[in-house]
């Protein structure tokens, strides 16, 4: 016997049944020998065809659902997580930032406003427009500056801007490619209080929260218990699979990346780690693709309950070898899209847990 859906640490929204109050009424399938005598939540189960259906109804968020076969007396259950906040929201997220910072830092005595700086005004105007809320991941260094020597002058603004911007660790800086995919627990809890640590002094800890992408998305087990136990639980990335693309998946096998890449959430229970699939990387997607790109989940199974709109700082500098003239047109695009398609501006935070 063995528990087809939902599988083990699945976080369940409104897609998966139908939504009464805040309960969610859903099927649980099971696989068992023709002729078996299945219980689900005490239930007898239908059987179709060598699956067994039987109706759960979840109003909690952590929940576990048993199956028992009468017939042999074999017993299965499943840790699964109910957010009646999840489907329908979106954010922005941008990796690999610190540019936006150094000129801030460069611009000392000269920027009255941390919105003197164009990039972060640019992403305060999605927010003033759509009501984006914007996550932004930091290096901890670049050529010539680091975190340290950021003024801590525009605390109480960066406090400001705490309902729609967060801020958090990607990693010390952007070489080497991967750095923490053979890394051990201590470098990267290290790294992570470097930039960390910086973040409440110049911003303050109303702009961190439990969710972060580390740079590349490769880590050791050892190393996404650290990002854990710095207080990161939701871990994104892209978790590609069955393809010639970077995985960007932690250290989940190819069966966890498989149902990840069809769930967008998943928990690994054994961990207590959040894993959160990005639905588009906005700069390897051109701007004429990206509505198509976004339109085309609704042919391969609908659209993503949540819509994290994945983008990278360099991509936005003239200077920058690989510059994008369109990049502000092509978040526009994808933003546009999110709020034309009934998403709603919601951080992690407040969908999962």
């Amino acid at each position: 016997m063995e528990i087809i859906f939902p599988r083990d640490g699945d976080m369940l929204h409104a897609g998966d049944g139908v939504v009464a109050g805040h309960r969610l009424r859903m099927e649980v399938v099971v696989a068992a020998a023709p002729g078996s005598d299945i219980r689900i939540g005490g239930v007898k189960a239908v059987e179709d065809e060598g699956r067994y259906i039987a109706g759960v109804v979840l109003s909690g968020y952590d929940n576990t659902v048993q199956a028992r076969n009468e017939t042999t007396g074999e017993e299965k259950s499943v840790r699964v997580y109910w957010l009646p906040h999840f489907a329908g929201g979106y954010r922005l997220s941008i990796d690999d930032n610190i540019w936006f910072l150094r000129d801030i830092h460069r611009h000392e005595g000269v920027y009255k406003s941390i919105f003197d700086n164009p990039y972060l005004a640019f992403l305060r105007g999605l927010h003033d427009v759509y009501g984006t809320k914007v996550h932004i991941n930091l290096f901890y260094e670049t050529d010539g500056f680091n975190l340290s020597q950021l003024s801590d002058a525009f605390a109480g603004e960066w406090k400001a801007q705490a309902s729609w911007l967060r801020l958090s660790f990607h990693a010390r800086g952007e070489f080497p490619d991967r750095p923490y995919q053979d890394a051990d627990y201590i470098t990267v809890k290290e790294d992570g209080r470097l930039v960390m640590n910086e973040i409440r002094r110049f911003a303050g800890p109303e702009l961190m929260g439990p969710v972060t992408t580390l740079h590349w998305g490769a880590a050791t087990v050892e190393g996404s218990r650290a990002l854990r136990d710095l207080g990161y639980k939701g871990q994104l990335g892209y978790f590609n699979v069955d393809d010639e693309l970077p995985a960007v998946s932690y250290y989940l096998d190819v069966g966890q990346r498989r149902h990840i890449k069809k769930r967008f959430v998943w928990k690994d229970n054994k961990e207590d780690i959040v894993f959160i699939r990005s639905s588009i990387v906005i700069d390897k997607t051109g701007l004429a693709d990206i509505r198509p790109h976004l339109d085309a989940y609704r042919d391969k199974g609908g659209l993503p309950p949540y819509v994290d709109l994945l983008v990278h700082e360099q991509y936005y500098y003239p200077d920058y070898f690989n510059y994008q003239p369109d990049f502000r047109e092509r978040i526009l695009t994808a933003v546009g899209w999110a709020a034309n398609n009934g998403y709603q501006p919601k951080f992690l935070e407040e969908c999962i847990f």
